[in-house]
Protein backbone atom coordinates (compact mmCIF):
# COMPACT_ATOMS: atom_id res chain seq x y z
CA UNK A 1 0.00 0.00 0.00
CA UNK A 2 1.72 3.24 -1.30
CA UNK A 3 -0.83 5.91 -1.56
CA UNK A 4 -2.86 8.36 0.32
CA UNK A 5 -6.87 8.68 -0.66
CA UNK A 6 -9.57 10.89 1.06
CA UNK A 7 -12.14 8.02 1.78
CA UNK A 8 -14.04 10.52 3.70
CA UNK A 9 -14.28 14.67 3.28
CA UNK A 10 -16.67 17.48 3.75
CA UNK A 11 -16.73 21.16 3.23
CA UNK A 12 -15.52 23.62 5.68
CA UNK A 13 -18.13 26.88 5.52
CA UNK A 14 -19.52 28.96 7.88
CA UNK A 15 -21.99 27.90 11.26
CA UNK A 16 -24.69 30.07 11.62
CA UNK A 17 -24.40 32.70 14.01
CA UNK A 18 -26.44 32.16 17.33
CA UNK A 19 -25.92 33.54 21.04
CA UNK A 20 -24.80 30.42 21.91
CA UNK A 21 -21.84 30.37 19.64
CA UNK A 22 -19.18 28.38 22.23
CA UNK A 23 -18.99 25.37 23.81
CA UNK A 24 -16.90 23.45 26.43
CA UNK A 25 -16.28 20.60 27.96
CA UNK A 26 -17.91 18.76 25.02
CA UNK A 27 -17.04 15.19 23.03
CA UNK A 28 -17.74 15.27 19.15
CA UNK A 29 -17.79 11.64 17.44
CA UNK A 30 -18.47 11.50 13.73
CA UNK A 31 -18.78 7.49 12.38
CA UNK A 32 -17.59 7.18 8.91
CA UNK A 33 -18.18 4.16 6.27
CA UNK A 34 -15.08 3.74 4.73
CA UNK A 35 -15.33 2.62 0.84
CA UNK A 36 -11.88 0.82 1.08
CA UNK A 37 -9.24 -0.46 3.49
CA UNK A 38 -6.07 0.92 4.87
CA UNK A 39 -3.18 0.38 7.03
CA UNK A 40 -2.23 4.23 8.17
CA UNK A 41 -4.73 7.37 8.44
CA UNK A 42 -4.28 10.56 8.90
CA UNK A 43 -7.28 13.19 9.36
CA UNK A 44 -7.49 16.84 8.24
CA UNK A 45 -8.85 19.08 10.27
CA UNK A 46 -10.06 23.21 9.73
CA UNK A 47 -10.66 26.34 11.11
CA UNK A 48 -10.41 28.20 7.55
CA UNK A 49 -13.74 30.24 8.52
CA UNK A 50 -13.27 30.59 11.99
CA UNK A 51 -12.25 34.16 13.96
CA UNK A 52 -10.30 33.00 16.05
CA UNK A 53 -7.91 29.84 17.64
CA UNK A 54 -9.75 26.64 18.37
CA UNK A 55 -7.67 23.91 20.09
CA UNK A 56 -9.23 20.39 19.66
CA UNK A 57 -8.13 18.93 22.98
CA UNK A 58 -7.28 15.11 22.09
CA UNK A 59 -9.18 13.07 19.03
CA UNK A 60 -8.97 9.59 19.05
CA UNK A 61 -9.98 7.23 15.69
CA UNK A 62 -11.34 3.51 16.78
CA UNK A 63 -13.38 0.78 14.94
CA UNK A 64 -16.80 1.76 14.94
CA UNK A 65 -19.39 -1.10 16.82
CA UNK A 66 -22.72 0.61 16.14
CA UNK A 67 -23.38 4.45 16.09
CA UNK A 68 -22.61 5.90 19.75
CA UNK A 69 -19.98 2.52 20.29
CA UNK A 70 -16.71 1.86 19.50
CA UNK A 71 -14.11 -0.80 20.15
CA UNK A 72 -12.56 0.62 22.37
CA UNK A 73 -9.39 -1.94 22.94
CA UNK A 74 -8.55 -0.80 18.82
CA UNK A 75 -8.55 2.62 19.72
CA UNK A 76 -6.30 4.94 18.85
CA UNK A 77 -4.49 8.65 20.14
CA UNK A 78 -4.59 11.15 16.92
CA UNK A 79 -1.20 13.51 17.23
CA UNK A 80 -0.26 15.87 15.50
CA UNK A 81 3.89 16.63 15.54
CA UNK A 82 4.21 14.56 18.01
CA UNK A 83 1.34 16.27 20.36
CA UNK A 84 -1.91 14.92 21.25
CA UNK A 85 -4.28 18.10 21.09
CA UNK A 86 -3.96 20.67 17.95
CA UNK A 87 -4.35 24.36 18.36
CA UNK A 88 -6.09 25.93 14.88
CA UNK A 89 -5.17 29.74 14.43
CA UNK A 90 -8.37 31.34 12.26
CA UNK A 91 -7.98 30.63 9.04
CA UNK A 92 -5.58 27.70 9.74
CA UNK A 93 -5.82 23.99 8.54
CA UNK A 94 -3.68 20.79 9.36
CA UNK A 95 -3.13 17.43 8.72
CA UNK A 96 -2.24 14.99 11.56
CA UNK A 97 0.64 12.89 11.63
CA UNK A 98 0.15 9.62 9.66
CA UNK A 99 -1.01 6.89 12.51
CA UNK A 100 -0.73 3.59 11.93
CA UNK A 101 -4.19 1.90 11.95
CA UNK A 102 -5.95 -0.31 10.11
CA UNK A 103 -9.19 -0.03 8.18
CA UNK A 104 -10.89 -2.84 6.92
CA UNK A 105 -12.52 -2.66 3.12
CA UNK A 106 -16.23 -1.13 3.85
CA UNK A 107 -15.01 -1.02 7.72
CA UNK A 108 -16.97 1.90 10.08
CA UNK A 109 -14.49 3.97 12.24
CA UNK A 110 -15.83 6.61 14.45
CA UNK A 111 -13.61 9.79 15.15
CA UNK A 112 -14.47 11.43 18.81
CA UNK A 113 -12.67 15.39 19.15
CA UNK A 114 -12.65 16.61 22.33
CA UNK A 115 -13.50 20.43 23.40
CA UNK A 116 -11.67 20.83 26.64
CA UNK A 117 -11.65 25.02 26.72
CA UNK A 118 -14.53 27.68 25.47
CA UNK A 119 -14.27 26.69 21.81
CA UNK A 120 -15.56 29.21 18.99
CA UNK A 121 -18.20 26.23 17.02
CA UNK A 122 -17.89 28.49 13.54
CA UNK A 123 -15.96 26.37 11.13
CA UNK A 124 -18.89 23.79 10.22
CA UNK A 125 -21.12 22.27 7.64
CA UNK A 126 -24.46 20.97 8.10
CA UNK A 127 -24.82 18.02 5.57
CA UNK A 128 -27.86 15.33 5.83
CA UNK A 129 -28.16 12.04 4.15
CA UNK A 130 -28.11 8.07 5.26
CA UNK A 131 -24.40 7.71 6.22
CA UNK A 132 -24.14 11.79 7.38
CA UNK A 133 -24.26 11.45 11.16
CA UNK A 134 -22.65 12.77 14.11
CA UNK A 135 -23.62 12.95 17.97
CA UNK A 136 -21.93 15.74 20.72
CA UNK A 137 -21.13 14.33 24.18
CA UNK A 138 -21.10 16.23 27.50
CA UNK A 139 -17.40 15.58 29.23
CA UNK A 140 -14.10 13.76 28.27
CA UNK A 141 -16.14 10.99 26.21
CA UNK A 142 -13.16 10.43 23.73
CA UNK A 143 -12.31 7.25 25.47
CA UNK A 144 -15.63 5.97 25.90
CA UNK A 145 -17.08 2.81 24.46
CA UNK A 146 -20.71 3.99 24.10
CA UNK A 147 -21.69 7.56 24.46
CA UNK A 148 -24.25 7.90 27.62
CA UNK A 149 -27.12 8.19 26.62
CA UNK A 150 -28.38 10.52 28.94
CA UNK A 151 -25.75 13.53 27.98
CA UNK A 152 -25.97 12.69 24.41
CA UNK A 153 -27.10 14.33 21.40
CA UNK A 154 -27.57 13.69 17.71
CA UNK A 155 -25.91 15.62 15.20
CA UNK A 156 -25.72 16.84 11.47
CA UNK A 157 -23.17 19.44 12.24
CA UNK A 158 -19.60 18.50 11.28
CA UNK A 159 -17.04 20.78 12.95
CA UNK A 160 -13.43 20.69 11.88
CA UNK A 161 -12.66 17.35 10.78
CA UNK A 162 -12.97 18.23 6.75
CA UNK A 163 -11.35 14.74 5.52
CA UNK A 164 -9.60 11.66 6.14
CA UNK A 165 -7.04 9.99 4.05
CA UNK A 166 -5.95 6.25 4.16
CA UNK A 167 -2.58 4.53 2.79
CA UNK A 168 -4.23 2.46 0.27
CA UNK A 169 -4.02 0.37 -2.76
CA UNK A 170 -2.61 2.30 -5.91
CA UNK A 171 -6.04 1.44 -8.32
CA UNK A 172 -7.92 3.64 -5.62
CA UNK A 173 -8.80 6.98 -6.42
CA UNK A 174 -11.55 9.95 -5.05
CA UNK A 175 -14.26 11.94 -6.64
CA UNK A 176 -15.04 14.92 -5.79
CA UNK A 177 -18.83 16.37 -5.41
CA UNK A 178 -18.85 20.49 -5.43
CA UNK A 179 -21.59 22.19 -4.86
CA UNK A 180 -24.35 23.39 -2.61
CA UNK A 181 -27.15 22.28 -0.81
CA UNK A 182 -27.85 20.29 -3.41
CA UNK A 183 -25.18 18.00 -2.49
CA UNK A 184 -24.96 18.74 0.77
CA UNK A 185 -28.46 16.62 0.92
CA UNK A 186 -28.55 12.80 0.15
CA UNK A 187 -27.49 12.40 -3.40
CA UNK A 188 -23.53 12.47 -2.16
CA UNK A 189 -24.28 9.47 0.29
CA UNK A 190 -26.28 7.43 -2.18
CA UNK A 191 -23.73 7.55 -5.09
CA UNK A 192 -20.59 6.36 -2.14
CA UNK A 193 -23.34 3.44 -1.37
CA UNK A 194 -23.58 2.90 -4.71
CA UNK A 195 -19.99 3.01 -5.62
CA UNK A 196 -19.61 1.04 -2.19
CA UNK A 197 -22.24 -1.89 -3.70
CA UNK A 198 -19.66 -2.94 -5.93
CA UNK A 199 -17.83 -5.58 -5.65
CA UNK A 200 -15.09 -4.44 -7.64
CA UNK A 201 -15.30 -0.78 -5.81
CA UNK A 202 -11.82 1.80 -6.05
CA UNK A 203 -13.61 4.93 -5.51
CA UNK A 204 -14.81 7.05 -2.55
CA UNK A 205 -17.09 9.73 -2.66
CA UNK A 206 -15.69 13.39 -1.07
CA UNK A 207 -18.51 16.20 -0.77
CA UNK A 208 -17.10 19.66 -0.43
CA UNK A 209 -20.84 20.69 -0.43
CA UNK A 210 -22.17 23.77 1.54
CA UNK A 211 -26.09 25.26 1.67
CA UNK A 212 -26.58 28.73 0.24
CA UNK A 213 -23.07 29.02 -1.44
CA UNK A 214 -23.02 31.03 -5.10
CA UNK A 215 -20.37 30.45 -7.64
CA UNK A 216 -20.41 34.02 -7.89
CA UNK A 217 -21.13 36.00 -4.63
CA UNK A 218 -21.05 35.39 -0.64
CA UNK A 219 -23.29 37.74 2.15
CA UNK A 220 -21.05 40.11 4.50
CA UNK A 221 -24.03 40.11 7.05
CA UNK A 222 -24.45 37.77 9.62
CA UNK A 223 -28.24 36.87 8.94
CA UNK A 224 -26.88 34.94 5.53
CA UNK A 225 -23.73 34.08 6.46
CA UNK A 226 -23.88 30.56 6.98
CA UNK A 227 -24.55 30.54 3.00
CA UNK A 228 -20.79 30.45 2.84
CA UNK A 229 -18.29 31.43 0.85
CA UNK A 230 -18.41 32.19 -2.73
CA UNK A 231 -16.48 30.11 -5.46
CA UNK A 232 -13.25 31.81 -5.83
CA UNK A 233 -12.80 31.59 -1.89
CA UNK A 234 -13.42 27.96 -1.51
CA UNK A 235 -13.01 26.08 -4.91
CA UNK A 236 -9.41 25.62 -5.10
CA UNK A 237 -9.17 25.07 -1.36
CA UNK A 238 -11.71 22.48 -1.41
CA UNK A 239 -10.07 20.04 -4.45
CA UNK A 240 -7.06 20.31 -3.54
CA UNK A 241 -6.58 19.10 0.12
CA UNK A 242 -8.54 16.22 -1.50
CA UNK A 243 -5.63 12.94 -1.50
CA UNK A 244 -6.21 10.75 -5.07
CA UNK A 245 -9.25 12.11 -6.44
CA UNK A 246 -9.44 12.02 -10.24
CA UNK A 247 -12.71 13.54 -11.11
CA UNK A 248 -14.82 16.28 -10.02
CA UNK A 249 -18.86 16.83 -10.46
CA UNK A 250 -19.89 20.21 -10.75
CA UNK A 251 -22.97 21.21 -9.89
CA UNK A 252 -23.95 24.76 -8.29
CA UNK A 253 -25.32 27.92 -9.82
CA UNK A 254 -29.00 28.01 -9.05
CA UNK A 255 -28.42 29.70 -6.01
CA UNK A 256 -26.84 33.10 -8.31
CA UNK A 257 -30.15 32.72 -9.93
CA UNK A 258 -33.48 32.73 -7.11
CA UNK A 259 -31.37 34.81 -4.22
CA UNK A 260 -32.06 37.98 -5.88
CA UNK A 261 -35.27 39.51 -4.51
CA UNK A 262 -34.55 43.45 -4.08
CA UNK A 263 -33.71 45.26 -1.32
CA UNK A 264 -37.29 47.01 -1.16
CA UNK A 265 -38.15 42.93 -0.14
CA UNK A 266 -34.94 41.74 1.04
CA UNK A 267 -31.68 44.72 2.32
CA UNK A 268 -29.65 41.39 1.82
CA UNK A 269 -30.62 40.38 -1.60
CA UNK A 270 -30.00 42.87 -4.14
CA UNK A 271 -31.15 42.23 -7.56
CA UNK A 272 -27.61 43.92 -8.50
CA UNK A 273 -26.43 40.48 -7.27
CA UNK A 274 -27.93 39.06 -10.39
CA UNK A 275 -25.39 37.63 -12.34
CA UNK A 276 -25.92 37.53 -15.91
CA UNK A 277 -25.50 33.91 -17.59
CA UNK A 278 -22.53 34.75 -19.33
CA UNK A 279 -21.02 35.58 -15.86
CA UNK A 280 -22.04 32.10 -14.27
CA UNK A 281 -20.64 30.56 -17.37
CA UNK A 282 -17.15 33.01 -16.62
CA UNK A 283 -17.21 31.25 -13.32
CA UNK A 284 -17.93 27.89 -14.06
CA UNK A 285 -14.56 28.14 -16.60
CA UNK A 286 -12.76 29.47 -13.81
CA UNK A 287 -13.61 26.06 -11.76
CA UNK A 288 -12.66 23.93 -15.13
CA UNK A 289 -9.01 26.03 -14.96
CA UNK A 290 -8.51 25.26 -11.36
CA UNK A 291 -9.30 21.60 -11.49
CA UNK A 292 -7.73 21.22 -15.04
CA UNK A 293 -4.40 22.52 -13.14
CA UNK A 294 -4.49 19.98 -10.16
CA UNK A 295 -5.33 16.92 -13.48
CA UNK A 296 -8.73 16.36 -12.40
CA UNK A 297 -11.55 14.73 -14.97
CA UNK A 298 -14.29 17.77 -14.92
CA UNK A 299 -18.54 16.72 -15.14
CA UNK A 300 -20.65 19.91 -14.93
CA UNK A 301 -23.96 18.91 -13.79
CA UNK A 302 -27.01 21.05 -15.05
CA UNK A 303 -29.52 22.61 -12.57
CA UNK A 304 -32.67 21.16 -11.54
CA UNK A 305 -36.23 22.26 -11.57
CA UNK A 306 -37.22 25.61 -9.79
CA UNK A 307 -40.90 26.29 -10.84
CA UNK A 308 -43.30 26.66 -7.62
CA UNK A 309 -39.95 28.05 -5.91
CA UNK A 310 -40.90 30.77 -3.47
CA UNK A 311 -38.60 33.39 -5.65
CA UNK A 312 -39.75 31.85 -9.37
CA UNK A 313 -40.21 33.78 -12.16
CA UNK A 314 -40.31 33.08 -15.92
CA UNK A 315 -36.46 35.05 -16.44
CA UNK A 316 -34.72 33.12 -13.64
CA UNK A 317 -36.25 29.60 -15.44
CA UNK A 318 -34.82 31.46 -18.86
CA UNK A 319 -31.34 31.96 -16.92
CA UNK A 320 -31.50 28.48 -15.79
CA UNK A 321 -32.53 27.26 -19.49
CA UNK A 322 -29.71 29.23 -20.92
CA UNK A 323 -27.32 28.21 -18.50
CA UNK A 324 -28.16 24.46 -18.55
CA UNK A 325 -27.79 24.59 -22.36
CA UNK A 326 -23.82 25.86 -21.91
CA UNK A 327 -23.01 23.69 -19.02
CA UNK A 328 -24.86 20.04 -21.81
CA UNK A 329 -22.19 21.46 -24.54
CA UNK A 330 -19.40 23.04 -22.75
CA UNK A 331 -15.94 21.86 -24.87
CA UNK A 332 -13.95 22.71 -22.10
CA UNK A 333 -15.24 20.57 -19.69
CA UNK A 334 -14.85 16.59 -20.20
CA UNK A 335 -18.64 15.76 -20.11
CA UNK A 336 -22.26 16.71 -18.57
CA UNK A 337 -24.42 14.83 -15.94
CA UNK A 338 -27.71 16.16 -17.17
CA UNK A 339 -29.38 15.75 -13.30
CA UNK A 340 -32.42 17.96 -14.68
CA UNK A 341 -33.11 15.69 -17.58
CA UNK A 342 -33.40 13.30 -15.02
CA UNK A 343 -35.79 14.69 -13.03
CA UNK A 344 -37.92 16.75 -14.80
CA UNK A 345 -41.79 16.28 -15.51
CA UNK A 346 -42.32 14.87 -18.74
CA UNK A 347 -45.85 16.96 -18.71
CA UNK A 348 -44.16 19.88 -17.85
CA UNK A 349 -40.34 20.23 -17.66
CA UNK A 350 -39.98 23.48 -15.73
CA UNK A 351 -41.46 21.24 -12.63
CA UNK A 352 -40.17 18.31 -10.90
CA UNK A 353 -41.45 14.67 -11.99
CA UNK A 354 -44.27 13.33 -9.39
CA UNK A 355 -42.69 11.66 -6.15
CA UNK A 356 -39.20 13.80 -7.25
CA UNK A 357 -40.10 17.48 -5.37
CA UNK A 358 -39.36 17.31 -1.73
CA UNK A 359 -42.22 19.69 -1.42
CA UNK A 360 -40.03 22.80 -1.54
CA UNK A 361 -39.74 22.99 -5.38
CA UNK A 362 -36.04 23.36 -5.35
CA UNK A 363 -34.86 20.54 -3.33
CA UNK A 364 -35.64 16.67 -4.36
CA UNK A 365 -36.95 14.21 -2.94
CA UNK A 366 -35.06 10.80 -1.56
CA UNK A 367 -36.42 9.02 -4.43
CA UNK A 368 -35.14 11.73 -6.57
CA UNK A 369 -31.45 11.93 -4.92
CA UNK A 370 -31.24 7.91 -5.29
CA UNK A 371 -31.80 8.71 -9.42
CA UNK A 372 -29.38 11.17 -8.78
CA UNK A 373 -27.43 9.02 -7.68
CA UNK A 374 -27.77 6.61 -10.40
CA UNK A 375 -27.14 9.12 -13.11
CA UNK A 376 -24.03 9.78 -11.99
CA UNK A 377 -22.67 6.75 -10.83
CA UNK A 378 -22.88 5.67 -14.54
CA UNK A 379 -20.51 8.15 -15.44
CA UNK A 380 -18.01 8.00 -12.80
CA UNK A 381 -17.45 4.35 -13.79
CA UNK A 382 -16.90 4.99 -17.61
Amino acid sequence: MSKWVTVWGNATSVAERRPETYSKNITLRYPVKCAFGGNKIRLHFSNFCGTEAVTLSKVTVAPALSDREINLKDAVIITFAGKESLTLQAGEEAFSDEIDFRVKPLGTISVSIYLQDYTLMRSAVVIKGPLSKGFFSVGNQVFSSVLPLNQTRSLDTFYFLTGIDLLTEDDKRAVILYGDSITAQSWADYLAIKCMDDPYNVTSVVRRASSGTRVLREYSCITYESYGLKGEHRFEREISTVSGADTVIIQQGINDIIHPVGTEVNPFRPMSDLPAVEELEAGISYYIDIAKKYSLKVLLGTLLPIYGWRTYAPFREDMKNAFNDWLRTCKKSDGCIDFHKALQSEKDPRAFKEGYDSGDHLHPSEGAYKVMAETAFKEIIK
